[in-house]
C-alpha cells in the first residue's frame, strides 16, 4: 500500500529511518489504516537502522484520531468496534497498539519531532518514542476523555513513567492542553527549540546518537529501560553483566 493510501510513509537513509504522517490537510489525524502501516514498518526496517525519527508533515505533528473515520459506520469505526465480542474488540485494539509499540524496540532509538498539535493519538505517538524534541509551538493533550474514551495506544505507562501518577491522572482526566514550556518543565520534553530550528535540532541529536558504538547504546537502553522494575542490587548486577559483554566484545572475545 502507498503513502497516499495509508497516510504515512517510511523513508530509510542508511542508519536513519523517518516515519512521516502525511495527511497535512487534516493535521495528520490518524486512522486504523495508518496504525496498521506503522506496525508493518517494524518488519520493513533494514537491519542497519539505528535511529527512527517520527514527524508530521505540515504544521502539526498529529491532531489525534480522525473522527470522520472513527465516527462513521465503516471498518475501524467506534460503531463497528462496539458490535464485536469483547475479546475480538480487545484483539483489534492490540493490533492498533502495534503501530506504536514497535518504537520501543531495543535495537533502535526513536525520536518524535513535534510541532503544532500532538493531541490524543498524536500525544501517544510522541510518548511511544524514546525521545521528544518539541518546537515552541507544540501543544499536547490526552484528549480521549473528552470523547468518553480512555487512552489505549500504549501511552499511559509511558506517561506515568515520565511525570508520575498524580500528574498523569490530572493530564488524562482533564484532557487539557499544555504548551511546550510546561511539557519541558514536567519532564515530557527532551528538548524544546524554536519552531524554525526543529529539523536542525533533530538532526544534531541523531548525529550525536550515531557517533557512538551501536552495541554500547543498545546495552545502555536496556539498562535504563528496565531500571524502574529492578532493585538497586539487581540493577548493579545487570550493569556488571552488560559491562562484561562490552569488554569481551571490544577485546574480540565476544560470541
Amino acid at each position: 500500500m502507498t503513502a497516499e493510501t495509508t497516510g504515512v510513509r517510511l523513508h530509510c537513509d542508511g542508519p536513519v529511518a523517518t516515519v512521516t504522517l502525511c495527511r497535512p490537510d487534516v493535521l495528520n489525524a490518524q486512522t486504523p489504516a495508518m496504525w496498521r502501516a506503522m506496525s508493518d514498518f517494524s518488519r520493513d526496517l533494514p537491519g542497519d537502522v539505528r535511529v527512527v525519527v517520527v514527524r508530521g508533515e505540515g504544521r502539526a505533528f498529529s491532531a489525534g484520531l480522525d473522527l470522520s473515520v472513527a465516527g462513521a459506520a465503516g471498518p475501524g469505526s467506534f460503531a463497528e468496534l462496539a458490535t464485536l465480542p469483547e475479546q475480538e474488540c480487545a484483539d483489534r485494539i492490540a493490533e492498533y497498539q502495534g503501530g506504536f509499540t514497535w518504537l520501543h524496540r531495543p535495537d533502535v532509538i526513536s525520536i518524535a519531532a513535534v510541532q503544532g498539535h500532538a493531541i490524543g493519538a498524536g500525544f501517544q505517538l510522541a510518548l511511544a518514542c524514546d525521545l521528544r524534541v518539541l518546537a515552541e509551538d507544540a501543544r499536547l493533550s490526552m484528549a480521549e476523555v473528552t470523547l468518553g474514551l480512555v487512552p489505549d495506544l500504549a501511552g499511559t505507562k509511558r506517561l506515568v513513567e515520565l511525570v508520575g501518577y498524580s500528574r498523569a491522572l490530572e493530564i488524562c482526566a482533564t484532557g487539557r492542553r499544555m504548551d511546550a514550556a510546561e511539557a519541558d518543565r514536567i519532564g515530557l520534553a527532551t528538548l524544546v527549540v524554536p519552531t524554525a530550528d526543529l529539523d536542525a535540532a533533530v538532526h544534531d541529536l541523531t548525529a550525536g546518537l550515531l557517533a557512538n558504538n551501536r552495541d554500547a547504546i543498545i546495552e545502555i537502553k536496556a539498562l535504563l529501560a528496565g531500571a524502574g522494575q529492578r532493585s538497586h542490587a539487581e540493577q548493579q548486577r545487570v550493569e556488571r553483566e552488560a559491562q562484561t559483554r562490552r569488554l569481551r566484545d571490544l577485546a574480540g572475545r565476544g560470541e
